[in-house]
This record gives C-alpha cells, structure tokens and sequence, in this order.
C-alpha cells in the first residue's frame, strides 16, 4: 500500500513546506500530497483560501502580492514554497500528488508544472494530478493525457467510478468517511486505483490495507510505514508456518 505524506509529514512539521515534505522522505515516505493555487506570479503550495491560520495574518491569498506572501512566516520559520521549489526535493522514484485549489488559466498552469517537471528528479508516470473541480481536471487532461489524474471525491456516488471514466482516470480519491469494502472492489474491478484520505489511524490503515486499496493520504507517514511493515512480517511469519 503506497504511502503518501498528506500536506508533508503535518503531524511533525508545518503543513505544506519544504520541512514536511523533506521530514516526510526522511521517514520513507512513497509520495508527498500537496495543495496549489495558481497566482499570478506563479504556482504556489498552500491549502487556504485565507492567510489567517496558517501566517497568522489578514487578507485572501490571491489577492496579496506575491512579495508579501515570500516574508510571510507559515510556522518554524518556514515560508510559502513555490511549485518548483517543492518538486525540487522530492527525490527520484518519489511520487507526488498535486491537488488544485485554485486554477484560471489551464494552458499556462499546464505549461508551468511541465517546466517544474523539467527541471526536477521526478518522472512523470509518478505525478498524479487532483481536484474536487473535475471541470479543470477534464481540461488538463484534454491538453495533457500523459499525466495521471486522480477523481478527488467526499462523497460516495451512486456510481462510483463515472466521474474516473469521464476523465479516464488512473484513480478514485476518497474520503475515508465515504468509503467502505464494496466501494473499493467496486473501483478496483473497473480498473481504477483506490486511494483514500485522510488516514492516521493503525486500525484503519490496517482495514484499507485488508481491503486492497492502492494508498492512502496520512499526516504520520512515519506510523504508517512502521504499521505496514509490521503487516509484512506478521503476513511473512504465517507464510513460514505455512
């Protein structure tokens, strides 16, 4: 079950910068997930629309100047990391899940991830792109088939994979709270992954993995890592009796 540090390693360090996300592959992290607004100066990892939880600060993200955003302190020092930035410390054979929060112009948000792409360690076949927006999501894909996409959902449709075949999508994103055995051999069977978030639980790590979903999205990479490994062994000890 592939493992992804949801916002970095957040239970660690603070959301969405280059300190999780380097904390998150320092505890063998598969991927990091991470958020993105497209400002006019360029793509940029933040999940809020407002800047007062995270910077402690007034005002709306894209309406502050991209000058102001750079001294902004978003929690042990960290500032507000670029998309390029980002890509640039996710090392090779890493995943990483780009999840859209804002988007205007998908020619040039397009145009933009692929010369981030470009100048980073990261193939493209471990690029998975998500929105709840599944209008822009149609859009990329129209303009960029190669990248993956993934059908982010909180909700349990009545069917499950419609949206995933209207963008003939690599997955199915789902809330924990929405989804259950039935959904994910459902998905599974169609040929779409499952991944689900936002898992920090052992049990439920443990039921997901039971359930044969492709990932999971986790503040605690760490304890994630350490709950399948231990899944492993106990599997391998049964195999050895056996």
């Amino acid at each position: 079950m592939r493992i992804y540090a949801h916002r970095g390693a957040s239970k660690d360090a603070p959301e969405n910068t280059l300190k999780a996300f380097c904390l998150a592959f320092s505890q063998h992290a598969d991927g990091i997930e991470f958020d993105v607004y497209q400002h006019e100066n360029g793509i940029i990892v933040f999940h809020d629309r407002t800047l007062r939880r995270r910077a402690n600060a007034e005002g709306y993200l894209l309406e502050t100047p991209w000058s102001t955003l750079q001294t902004l302190d978003i929690g042990d020092g960290e500032r507000i990391p670029t998309l390029n930035e980002t890509l640039g410390v996710v090392p090779t054979n890493k995943w990483c899940n780009i999840e859209i929060k804002h988007l205007v112009d998908v020619k040039r948000w397009v145009n933009d991830v692929k010369a981030a792409l470009s100048q980073s360690q990261i193939a493209i076949e471990h690029v998975l792109v998500s929105s709840f927006n599944h209008h822009w999501l149609k859009a990329i894909t129209d303009l960029w088939p190669e990248v993956k996409i993934g059908a982010l959902s909180a909700s349990y449709e009545l069917d499950c994979t419609a949206s995933a075949k209207a963008l003939n999508a690599y997955s199915v994103n789902i809330a924990l709270d929405a989804v259950d055995k039935t959904f994910v051999q459902t998905v599974l069977s169609e040929g779409f992954n499952v991944y689900v978030y936002t898992v920090d639980e052992p049990k439920d790590m443990e039921m997901l993995a039971q359930w044969g979903v492709t990932g999971i999205f986790t503040n605690v990479p760490e304890l994630a890592k350490r709950v399948m490994a231990k899944r492993a062994s106990a599997k391998d000890a049964v195999s050895d009796k056996s």
